[in-house]
């Protein structure tokens, strides 16, 4: 008798994210259209560059016409307006591209939508999110704490010393079934949860590292994925505007509210692109202490997948 094929279940939402950054229940209010992009990090791995990408690849234009942040909303911000980012969704003419930094557990699942995930080893989250969260400034922490004062929580400002903020972000996270990422969220359990579902056809990954390597070949990759045709006369110019030294004369074109959150504003948070700079900066037993994280939470495959990028599944 023939064998009947098993069909994994599709993903469907397990958790509920819910602190001074991240509301995922706003996600229950959006409707999906054919073709829409979700762009999904954990956090500080490329989000904000991949959302010029796409940008530039649907609109073939030298320049996108308006700012990155409000073309492509971050809907489960939990500091915007709900109800204006979905109405702002909804006004939306061309093809939608929206940024998100939920796991896909956390995340409805839609057929008909477009998944792009992008991937940095943890330790480079880490030393992008060491510059990150030590400018914040002390507007930025009243803000978020307002929020979390009902909970008796609040953002811890930065450690003077990496290394006290390493010690706390690799040894906790703000959520029970996470094991680290404080005071954000795991970029390791963010991933996992992405990668059990790579055999999707509608869910493309992308590496940081293959997008410094050959920026050129993945935006092609990507425009492939997206069913977008190359415009050979305009390619090249598409591909400069969105180098790293490109946005980051244009930072307030491309930063989530212009940087006014931060020391330093839009050149700050577009700050070093580059990777591997935790390196004689970690001590062993903190590389140590991300190696054990990353076994206990990643799957070999995955591990070597977010440390080296090679983006060798859905390439061609």
């Amino acid at each position: 008798m023939p064998t009947s094929k098993i069909i994994p279940p599709l993903p469907k939402i397990q958790r509920v994210y819910d602190n001074h950054l991240l509301n995922s229940k706003v996600w229950e209010q959006f409707k999906p259209r054919e073709g829409d992009v979700i762009i999904s990090t954990s956090i500080k791995a490329g989000t904000t560059w991949m959302q010029a990408i796409v940008g530039s690849l649907i609109f073939q234009d030298q320049t996108m016409p308006g700012r990155c942040s409000e073309l492509s909303p971050w809907l489960e911000e939990r500091m915007a307006p709900t109800a204006e980012r979905l109405q702002l969704l909804e006004a939306q003419k061309h093809r939608r591209f929206i940024k998100t930094h939920l796991p896909l557990n956390a995340l409805p699942y839609f057929p008909e939508v477009q998944y792009i995930y992008v991937g940095r080893d943890g330790r480079d989250v880490f030393m992008s999110l060491w510059n990150y969260h030590r400018h914040f400034l002390p507007k930025t922490f009243e803000n978020h704490n307002v929020f979390l004062a009902p909970r008796n929580q609040f953002l811890p400002p930065c450690p003077d010393d990496i290394h006290d903020f390493f010690a706390q972000w690799i040894s906790k996270s703000w959520f029970p079934w996470e094991n680290e990422g404080f005071p954000y969220w795991s970029p390791l359990y963010h991933l996992q949860t992405w990668w059990a579902y790579r055999h999707l056809p509608n869910i493309l990954f992308v590496h940081f590292n293959d997008l410094l390597a050959d920026l050129d070949r993945e935006m092609r990759r990507i425009a492939k994925y997206l069913n977008i045709l190359i415009n050979d006369t305009t390619w090249q110019t598409l591909v400069e505007n969105v180098t790293f030294e490109s946005m980051k004369k244009n930072a307030d074109n491309f930063v989530p509210d212009g940087g006014h959150f931060l020391q330093g504003g839009a050149q700050r948070f577009i700050n070093k692109g580059t990777n591997g700079r935790w390196q004689g900066i970690l001590t062993k037993d903190e590389l140590y202490q991300y190696d054990a994280a990353a076994i206990r939470q990643l799957s070999p495959e995955s591990k070597q997948w977010l440390e080296l990028g090679t983006a060798a599944f859905n390439r061609p």
